[in-house]
């Protein structure tokens, strides 16, 4: 089973219904207006997905406070995701809030094309795919807007997941892109799409380093 379509940057976020650790939820009624990220983990119980759970349930606060909604997928059962929450709690200290999808028989995992087909090893015990690390953003309009995918062996970067959204929605909301290692609260460069006069009207301070790359500081209104 393969997804109807690539999922690409621009594409609709495909809707669906699942059980989750916080009860059964339709997808774009949960993220409703908001920010989403929605990411899988390949199975419970297993060390480094635990400690990305214990990592995105302390930064929980920080996306919430950006309106974005985090909600997790991993393909075992709810009755293990349950047992697992407590695990996380006392192994990383985070304590997860935001609900996790039960995904056993993959239906979300095939509509996201989140399944390993580099590891054939990474089954389950019913000898079923597992799921690689995906990442999906979702913005207000349910438009994908970023996917990072790693490998089942690479743990994810949480606070790089927060800087991307810092990214997004600042270069949503200004004509600017965020340069190289770029940080909140530091320089920006202004869009290739700005002609010189009109970059001189939005950020009256910018400075060219060449002519196709003109940095300036965050703008603070508008």
């Amino acid at each position: 089973m393969a997804p109807s379509a690539p999922l690409r940057l621009g594409s609709d976020a495909p809707d669906f219904e699942a059980d989750t650790t916080t009860g059964p939820i339709r997808f774009h009624e949960y993220v409703a207006d908001s920010w989403a990220i929605l990411f899988s983990h390949p199975q419970d119980y297993t060390p480094v997905c635990t400690t990305e759970l214990g990592a995105f349930a302390k930064l929980e606060p920080e996306f919430t406070r950006r309106g974005v909604k985090l909600l997790g997928l991993s393909a075992d059962q709810l009755s293990e995701h349950q047992g697992w929450i407590k695990d996380i709690g006392e192994v990383t200290g985070g304590h997860v809030k935001f609900p996790i999808i039960a995904d056993p028989d993959r239906k979300v995992a095939h509509l996201y094309d989140m399944i390993d087909y580099q590891d054939p090893s990474n089954i389950d015990r019913n000898q079923l795919p597992l799921t690689i690390r995906s990442v999906f953003f979702v913005d207000p309009k349910h438009k994908i807007r970023t996917i990072l995918s790693y490998p089942a062996s690479a743990g994810r970067n949480a606070a790089e997941v927060l800087r991307i959204v810092d990214s997004l929605q600042l270069t949503d909301k200004h004509k600017v892109a965020t340069p190289i290692d770029w940080m909140p609260g530091q320089d920006v460069i202004v869009a290739n799409s700005v002609k010189d006069d009109e970059a001189r009207r939005l950020f009256p301070e910018f400075r060219a380093v060449k002519p196709y790359l003109r940095y300036t500081s965050v703008p603070k209104s508008g």
